[in-house]
């Protein structure tokens, strides 16, 4: 694991995305295509306003949605299908953006993006650690041991908490309780992943996923058994890195 400690949250965005436009390119020139993963929330500001602006034949790429919550309109602020519209599909010419359409049958639509996302070996995963550890939706104690690309998840109250404190929801009882988040499984499919986790509020789940035991309790922790990853902190996020 390559651990990058940016001075700022504009600095990691524009290291991460630097990088994976790198990853990206040369996908491109290896099979003709690439496919990628992108995840939400407000530790990809940054990375994704940089990645936007990178030189990448974006019509050659195709991505997968990494979560959304059950039973929210595309049209919510806290929509990510919203958020990736708004901060990336629209500002790029890309190939193809396979949502998860989370206001219809959940285990239809797993079903559904399971079968395709099959067909796709993603070439660069694009993520962000959780305040409680968590990879996607994937809250603990996360399933390592699915099979199943898409699963229907249970949100803790830490996460609820988070998305509160992150400002995409008035009031705590208005977070969802279920969200289909991509599965652990098929993010360590990909043959690379770029991680940018900046904020001291992560500070905890940083030291625990990348120094404590590989464990579902901490389900970012699984990111050590991966072969090619790039971890992206700034200073307050590496806070307890020592």
């Amino acid at each position: 694991m390559d651990i990058v400690i940016a001075n700022s949250k504009s600095e990691l965005g524009e290291k991460a995305a630097q990088t994976g436009a790198g990853l990206i390119r040369e996908a491109i020139l290896t099979n003709g295509s690439a496919n990628i993963i992108l995840a939400t929330g407000a530790s990809q500001f940054e990375m994704l306003s940089e990645l936007v602006k990178q030189d990448i034949e974006w019509e050659k790429v195709t991505a997968f949605h990494l979560d959304e919550y059950i039973g929210l309109s595309e049209n919510h602020p806290a929509s990510f299908r919203k958020y990736l519209k708004e901060r990336f599909v629209e500002k790029i010419s890309l190939n193809k953006f396979h949502y998860i359409r989370g206001e219809t049958d959940p285990f239809a639509e797993c079903s559904r993006l399971g079968e395709i996302i099959r067909k796709y070996p993603i070439d660069v995963a694009f993520v962000g650690i959780g305040e409680n550890g968590h990879l996607a939706f994937n809250d603990p104690p996360a399933d390592f041991d699915t099979d199943d690309p898409y699963l229907i998840v249970k949100l803790d109250d830490k996460c609820r908490r988070q998305q509160l404190g992150e400002g995409w929801f008035p009031i705590f009882d208005d977070v969802p309780e279920e969200a289909i988040s991509m599965s652990v499984k098929q993010i360590m499919k990909s043959r690379s992943i770029i991680c940018s986790v900046p904020d001291v509020r992560k500070a905890d789940a940083v030291k625990e996923s990348l120094k404590g035991e590989i464990t579902p309790l901490v389900p970012a922790s699984v990111l050590q058994q991966h072969k090619a990853v790039w971890m992206y902190l700034d200073k307050n996020s590496a806070k307890y890195m020592g």
